[in-house]
């Protein structure tokens, strides 16, 4: 930034201070407009001299200055800030030439010494600039200041996020991000419901739904709406949602993406913890985090484009207290990080900056709703990426082939590579046993891949740090226990991240976590330059279970329980024998409302197995015995289907009979229907059982379950009852004349009122729904979850009371129906008048409404058939849908279509 003209130096200083001085002999007053005017600033600026050792503040053994004294210093203090300020000033005015070359990094080092002066001196310039109306001038010459601090920035955090850890920590075993980096299928919109179900249900129902019902929308679109400024992002652990934030970020620093943003900001969660007693104000928090940024005094988001970005809501141990933290708007106050992050995303501080906020569902809410102005879900790999992760993981094609197609043999495990954590641990166990030709049965259910890639774990371990000697199998034994343990303890509490105490408390010694980089990752960050502590977490919660489930049934064959605090958990293990506690650990998963523990008792009944029991021998207790009958165990699952619990807990528990090797109750229904299709169980006598079997089918079908047919299997009120998570996971539902009453109608609302629900369309003709049915059922459509966009009524005995509450259905701004048929029904005159006061709302989505209704006269019945068609544009046509309607009614001798 320097010039001939600039103040670069003490020297120059000094030279512009003597010529200054021969120019005011020559004057008895100043050739520029003194400072001393009403109009100079106030209070005055305050610095000192740097070339004089003289301190012009007043001091109390210079108390006795006489008034001339005075007037003499302030006179040539006068003229130092006007020579630095028309210095400035030159300075300026040549950076904002189109010829100025651009200053660089070292010319801005030379010059630190005045890097304090010359940040006030611009904060005037822009100040009175603004103040002369020139916003644009302003905006361009602190962006032409600032863009010297960018590109090291840049080189920063692209030497930082270029590469990636994929479950391993250890320096030198990571991979390129851009060379394995598969784009995962974010989709926009949320109904902002917390959904507390464990995550495999989740993940399980998000596999159901058909991709076309969603949008779609890529990381580096997030902020393409200029409308947009916080966008919060939900996924599951382990779904992608860091890596996800890390191609976003190393996209901008290599230049392909977003490059109208001046800077970009990480600051996760995680780390910000360490941060929670500190208080310091926002450009302190960023310096403290971007240490080559300490020059840049101020962000001005108004005149550039700043994102900050905030990963893992879910791990954060800030309140976070929205409602009672005080208001902050000056980024140089010092406060608590938690007041700074509130009033962040409140917008009181930088209110022009760009928030990116990740989380897990269940966190998410701890986000005020008012304050996020966009919602995506990360869901993971779609069926085609799945594929291109395993291709560009592993080079050899051909078995990379042969990994795919083993991965869709097993319905469970293709379910689970949704999330791009398990992909890599299937392709790292995979490619192992397929290149080595290990002996041994390739692994089909979850239990058996865990159990591979523990094994892989070990041994991996064991090759690398007792290369000179043979491995203490004892240690090994006991290290994997401690693991264990800890991942038992942090289940029960809902932790997914934890730190050195944590590790202590269960007898883990912190030097030896970094053996088993593959099952237990330590974080330790020092990117930053900073000492920001330990922090430690599993590779994926699904890995933290099968540990837990791990310590669980060892503890029990080896009766070696501590004395722990009594929990629900923890309760398992004081169980008598091992039957006892399968079926005791089967109970307290069935009491969970939301399923935490489904995965959990998955990995519980497949280490009862015996091969998978002989897989592991070497973390056996010598002491003890596994020994219990299988088909006892069987037989009580079996039990508690039959009893019918909710359909999600007899599809977990059909998981359970899965990994228990028995399949049974699904190849009886599976005989049915390969006999003559599914046509053949209408009429079927099925048990409560099989009809369980029968949604497990259905629902793990590789088939999209694009259309339901209740004909096809029962079509009664029973049958809907049993089948309502098929009809869930459907897009289209036809329940065309099957008997349905108004208890139908209740089931079905709930339905529409899921935010996991896929329906978009739903055939109800020729069933005695009643209007208390369509009472009932518009619960359901009113809901914001409800995304139904088609519904046929026809002949369902309505009245002008149904017409009634669809009006206000229509009225509702939570309404997507776009088309509505209500043939056949007795709606009168005055029903379709209050039809029409719904249809002129200004947030009414219908765009086609059937409608054949009856006129009951003395002699005659007359029927009217009103088909219309209308555009979005209501605020056209609301007018003339009234109008039809009135026609249609008047004319009742005749039959219009409009």
């Amino acid at each position: 930034m320097t010039s001939n003209m600039s103040v670069s130096g003490k020297q120059d200083l000094k030279k512009d201070e003597r010529m200054m001085e021969r120019k005011r002999s020559d004057s008895p007053e100043p050739s520029c407009v003194s400072m001393k005017s009403d109009q100079s600033m106030d209070p005055p600026i305050k610095f000192r001299d740097r070339d004089s050792s003289t301190d012009v503040r007043p001091q109390k053994k210079k108390s006795n200055i006489s008034r001339n004294q005075l007037e003499s210093i302030f006179k040539e203090l006068e003229h130092k800030v006007i020579t630095l300020i028309k210095n400035e000033l030159k300075r300026f005015r040549k950076l904002r030439s189109p010829d100025y070359p651009a200053c660089t990094e070292r010319e801005v080092e030379d010059e630190e010494d005045l890097h304090s002066v010359r940040e006030g001196a611009l904060k005037i310039t822009l100040h009175v600039l603004k103040n002369m109306n020139h916003t644009d001038l302003a905006n361009t010459l602190h962006n032409k200041l600032t863009s010297v601090y960018q590109p090291k920035f840049k080189s920063n955090l692209k030497e930082k996020f270029k590469r990636i850890n994929e479950g391993i920590s250890q320096h030198g075993s990571s991979a390129l991000l851009n060379e394995i980096y598969t784009e995962l299928y974010i989709t926009e919109g949320w109904s902002g419901a917390v959904n507390n179900e464990h995550e495999v249900r989740q993940i399980e129902t998000a596999s159901r739904r058909p991709a076309t019902q969603e949008t779609p929308i890529k990381c580096n679109d997030l902020f393409k709406d200029k409308s947009v400024r916080t966008v919060l992002t939900k996924g599951v652990a382990g779904i992608g949602k860091t890596v996800s934030v890390q191609k976003f970020i190393l996209d901008w620093a290599e230049g392909k993406a977003n490059q109208d943003v001046f800077f970009m900001f990480p600051l996760p969660f995680r780390e910000l913890n360490f941060m929670k007693q500190k208080n310091l104000s926002l450009m302190n928090l960023l310096h403290h985090f971007f240490p080559e940024m300490r020059k840049l005094q101020l962000i001005d988001c108004d005149s550039y484009k700043v994102v900050l970005i905030f990963d893992g809501l879910d791990e954060c141990r800030l309140p976070l207290n929205f409602q009672n933290n005080e208001r902050l708007c000056d980024v140089t106050e010092s406060a608590s990080v938690d007041v700074l992050l509130t009033n962040l995303i409140k917008g009181n501080l930088l209110p022009s900056a760009l928030l990116w906020i990740t989380s897990r569902p269940g966190a998410a809410s701890q986000i005020p709703p008012e304050c996020v102005d966009q919602v995506t879900e990360v869901r993971g790999f779609s069926d085609p990426q799945k594929e291109e992760y395993f291709r560009k993981r592993i080079s050899d094609q051909s078995l990379a082939s042969k990994i795919i197609r083993h991965m869709k043999s097993s319905r469970s495990l293709y379910i689970m590579c949704h999330i791009p954590v398990f992909c890599w641990i299937s392709a790292t166990v995979l490619e192992r046993m397929l290149v080595e030709a290990e002996s041994g049965e390739i692994p089909k259910t979850l239990t058996q891949m865990f159990t591979h890639f523990l094994i892989f774990q070990i041994k991996h371990k064991d090759q690398k740090y007792h290369q000179n000697c043979d491995p203490d199998p004892q240690h090994t034994r006991e290290s994997i226990l401690a693991l264990g343990k800890l991942a038992f303890q942090q289940l029960e509490k809902g932790n997914l991240i934890f730190y050195e105490e944590d590790l202590k408390e269960c007898g883990i010694d912190v030097r030896e976590v970094s053996v088993y980089s593959g099952v237990c990752t330590q974080i330790f960050r020092e990117e930053f330059g900073l000492h920001l502590g330990k922090v430690f977490s599993f590779v994926h919660l699904s890995v933290q279970e099968f540990l837990a489930a791990l310590y669980a049934f060892l503890s029990s064959i080896s009766r070696n329980v501590t004395n722990q605090q009594t929990t629900d958990l923890s309760d398992l293990l004081r169980k008598s024998n091992m039957s006892d506690f399968l079926r005791s650990a089967v109970d307290k998963t069935l009491q969970s409302d939301n399923g935490h523990l489904d995965l959990f008792l998955r990995f519980l009944m497949g280490l009862s197995l015996e091969s998978n029991q002989t897989l592991l021998r070497g973390l056996m207790p010598q002491t003890g015995s596994s020994s219990h009958s299988k088909q006892e165990t069987v037989k009580y699952i079996k039990e508690k289907i039959r009893k019918n619990p909710s359909p999600e807990k007899s599809i977990n528990l059909f998981h359970c009979l899965n990994e228990l090797n028995d399949h049974s109750l699904v190849q009886e229904v599976q005989t049915y229907l390969n006999r003559g299709g599914y046509r053949c169980l209408s009429g079927t006598r099925l048990s409560p059982a099989q009809w369980s079997a029968l949604v497990f089918v259905l629902l793990n079908s590789e088939q999209e379950l694009d259309e339901f047919n209740l004909r096809k299997y029962d079509p009664s009120e029973e049958g809907l009852l049993r089948l309502v998570p098929v009809v869930k996971v459907s897009t289209k539902a036809v329940l065309y004349g099957c008997n349905l009453t108004e208890e139908s109608c209740r089931v079905l609302s709930s339905v529409l009122s899921s935010n996991s629900s896929s329906l978009r369309e739903l055939d109800l003709c020729h069933n005695k729904l009643q209007d208390s049915g369509v009472k009932l059922l518009s619960a359901g459509l009113e809901d914001p979850h409800c995304t139904l966009e088609i519904l046929r009524l026809c002949e369902c005995n309505l009245t002008e009371e149904s017409c009634r509450v669809l009006s206000s259905v229509l009225s509702s701004n939570s309404s997507s129906l776009r088309e509505l048929n209500l043939s056949e029904n007795k709606l009168q005159d005055s029903g379709v008048k209050l039809l029409s006061a719904g249809l002129e709302n200004p947030h009414c989505t219908l765009e086609i409404l059937r409608c054949i209704y009856t006129h009951t006269h003395t002699h005659t019945h007359t029927h009217t058939h009103t088909e219309v068609r209308f555009s979005l544009y209501h605020q056209i046509l609301h007018t003339e849908m009234s109008v039809c309607f009135y026609v249609a009614v008047n004319f009742k001798n005749y039959a219009y279509e409009l």
